[in-house]
């Protein structure tokens, strides 16, 4: 069903498109064969409302709370044992916030199906004014900038790859540390992100053997790291000592997962002001 004259939505037509998809896609994929996916367009207050329902294999409640966060399904027991609902819906609640609007989801459990709601603001009468206010000039930009990314979990490799991508910076993603190794041969990024908990060669190890290279060859590359931020009793003292342990590792900056997209650009550009700066100083002393 599709209500007429809704109205307009201020956006990237291609990225409300994306929203869509990604939600009729996950739609379909938890809908067994002669189950119904059911889209749903109307008008509630100023927002326009989009519901994308399906008769599949439902969400249970403990797990509600993380169908937008895949970042905790590898590290939480609750999302591990009903598994990830995927990178699209990951997407989906980034795109959705970048328009303003909100989404949620909704489902009575097991078997029983799932909605997922949507509301992006609508246009008033004066779309110049409305384009002004919510195009501020200190949007974040990180056109021109080059990021080395690892990370050994696909999803959230390809997640912050796309995420960096869409505020305009060129990102190389890689798997491990030897690949790191091999990158930074071929040309140096900007910004080095990186995970902590990878096999075989740590993040910690990783940045310590970055640090031991030329700078011509990468030795002095401004890095971020990623630490996971543990959801049990004794987190804050652990998070802590983690934090503390990756700047004394090498890197000057570190931030926690779930990451938060808003944070992250910040955290890249606060790392960028402040070390790019001293490392041109460096250079010609």
């Amino acid at each position: 069903m599709f209500e007429p004259n809704l109205g307009k939505v201020l956006g990237d037509s291609n990225r409300l498109q994306q929203i869509v998809w990604n939600l009729l896609a996950n739609a379909v994929k938890f809908t067994q064969q002669g189950g119904q996916v059911n889209i749903r367009l109307e008008r509630v207050g100023q927002y326009a409302q989009i519901l994308v329902s399906d008769t599949g294999k439902g969400i249970e409640p403990d797990f509600l709370p993380y169908v937008f966060d895949y970042f905790r399904q590898e590290n939480s027991t609750t999302t591990r044992n009903f598994g990830g609902l995927g990178l699209g819906l990951a997407i989906v609640r980034h795109l959705v916030e970048l328009h303003g609007g909100t989404v949620q989801a909704d489902s009575k459990g097991v078997g029983e199906g799932a909605t997922f709601t949507v509301r992006l603001p609508l246009m008033p009468t004066q779309p110049q004014t409305l384009q002004n206010e919510t195009q501020p000039e200190s949007c974040p930009d990180l056109n021109g900038v080059t990021v080395l990314l690892v990370d050994d979990d696909t999803d959230t490799r390809e997640f912050v790859t796309f995420l960096l991508e869409e505020y305009g910076a060129s990102v190389t993603a890689v798997t491990k540390a030897s690949e790191v190794l091999t990158a930074l041969t071929q040309s140096l990024p900007d910004v080095f992100l990186s995970d902590i908990g990878m096999p075989e060669v740590d993040g910690y190890t990783l940045i310590q053997q970055v640090r031991t290279l030329p700078p011509e060859q990468g030795g002095q590359i401004p890095a971020l790291a990623k630490l996971l931020r543990r959801r049990l009793a004794l987190t804050a003292y652990a998070g802590e000592m983690n934090e503390e342990k990756a700047l004394s590792a090498g890197f000057q900056k570190h931030i926690s997962k779930p990451v938060e997209p808003n944070l992250l650009i910040e955290a890249i550009l606060e790392l960028l002001m402040k070390i790019k700066p001293q490392m041109h100083t460096d250079a010609h002393r």
